[in-house]
């Protein structure tokens, strides 16, 4: 029986002391992209939250970001250059100070990265078309800076192992790049990079390529390498379905020896509309007996974790370490009931969560929101600070100060 608090090796030798993983989650705390005080103390709080410690999407072009960005003191973090080192090797020296795993996620975000134009930067996509919700240029890559982008990452992965980072995971999820050359809706390229099915996936195999490429060269020898995907992409038109994304993933791991495969799901047990299996069980036989896999989704508590365990290898939460960074800890140590659930002012603080992160979830509106998130409301500033706030930088009986520190 498999049990939350197992050791687990991977492939090549790394071993992590739980089955607990910590989902990458986007801390809007970059200052110009580089890791801030914020960044630091979030990151330094959640040493304990996990076996392993999955750092937020960090971009590995200056034209592959930022995304969701609201300020130049809350952007998405990023990678494309050194002069982000010193931040980034305080991220990863402040995760293992506990002994377990820091990984850094590394992204382009495609037509997601939002905030780009208002740095004068280019977005750019597989295919230049129409997105309704878009009202920024996009820039059709050609070949040979399609070719630099397969480049960049295997730079930025030089880079994480440089830093002090345990390993890298590829970001193939959430609609960014690697899932836009993937995807039949939104990519209409006639080259090598898209068309069929084959060719659409020879964006996301080029980039597995060329990273464990300098992986090998340039990483110890148990240095972790994942890949994340959304098992499906549906909009009015389907970009593609789990029979098509399964293919991509045997694709991966029959010719490139992965450490992990990472669903990234709605909910841990979620399935497709036209099978009786979870997405969990459908990928097993493509990822196959070497690579693990992980699975998150809507894991907030350790019964939901030991629900989720029984469908895969690796349990990762998100929102329930926003709330508590020790819950790792203390379902390693059996203190289980002692999990904090619900957010509050006193949390929030103890918590480290970033100004970024305390805006996004004491709005209303915020789904996935945490629970307890009443208890927040006023710290929301809703693009400026509420009117208590600029009165007199308290809202009821918070100083919203205090959960900057």
């Amino acid at each position: 029986m498999k049990k939350l608090t197992d050791q687990v090796t991977f492939r090549h030798g790394a071993t992590i002391s739980n089955r607990l993983v910590q989902a990458p989650m986007l801390t809007n705390s970059g200052d110009n992209e580089a890791v801030s005080q914020d960044t630091l103390d979030y990151y330094g709080a959640r040493s304990q939250s996990a076996g392993m410690v999955i750092v937020e999407y960090t971009s590995v072009r200056k034209n592959g970001g930022p995304s969701r960005s609201w300020a130049k003191d809350r952007e998405q973090l990023a990678i494309y250059d050194d002069h982000f080192k010193p931040g980034m090797a305080k991220v990863a020296k402040a995760l293992k100070k506990d002994g377990n795993k820091a990984i850094l996620q590394l992204v382009h975000s495609g037509r997601e990265a939002n905030y780009a134009p208002k740095l004068g930067r280019t977005v750019e996509v597989p295919s230049k078309m129409d997105f309704p919700w878009i009202d920024y240029p996009l820039h059709e890559l050609t070949d040979d800076e399609v070719q630099d982008v397969v480049n960049d990452f295997g730079a930025a992965t030089k880079r994480a192992i440089d830093y002090g980072f345990d390993g890298v995971e590829i970001h193939g999820a959430n609609h960014y790049l690697i899932q836009q050359f993937f995807s039949a809706f939104s990519n209409h390229r006639t080259d090598n990079w898209g068309g069929s099915l084959e060719k659409r996936m020879n964006f996301p195999l080029a980039i597995v390529k060329e990273v464990l490429s300098v992986v090998k060269e340039y990483a110890p020898k148990d240095f972790i390498v994942g890949y994340r995907i959304s098992p499906e992409e549906i909009h009015e038109t389907v970009g593609y379905t789990w029979h098509e994304s399964t293919q991509l993933i045997k694709a991966i791991t029959d010719h490139y020896d992965l450490d992990y495969i990472h669903l990234s799901l709605p909910k841990y047990d979620a399935k497709p509309k036209d099978s009786d299996k979870t997405f969990a069980e459908l990928f097993q036989p493509a990822i196959g007996n070497d690579a693990k896999e992980i699975i998150v989704g809507d894991v907030m508590s350790e019964e939901d974790a030991q629900a989720a365990l029984k469908l895969t290898d690796l349990v990762a939460m998100a929102r329930a370490t926003l709330i508590d960074p020790q819950i790792g800890l203390k379902i390693s140590e059996g203190r289980g009931n002692e999990i904090i659930r619900k957010i509050s002012p006193e949390q929030v603080k103890k918590s480290h969560l970033t100004p970024g992160l305390i805006n996004l979830f004491s709005d209303p509106k915020m789904e996935p929101h945490l629970p307890g998130r009443e208890s927040i409301y006023a710290l929301h500033q809703a693009g400026s600070l509420n009117k208590d706030v600029l009165k007199n930088g308290t809202s009821s009986s918070f100083n919203l100060d205090d959960f900057k520190k």
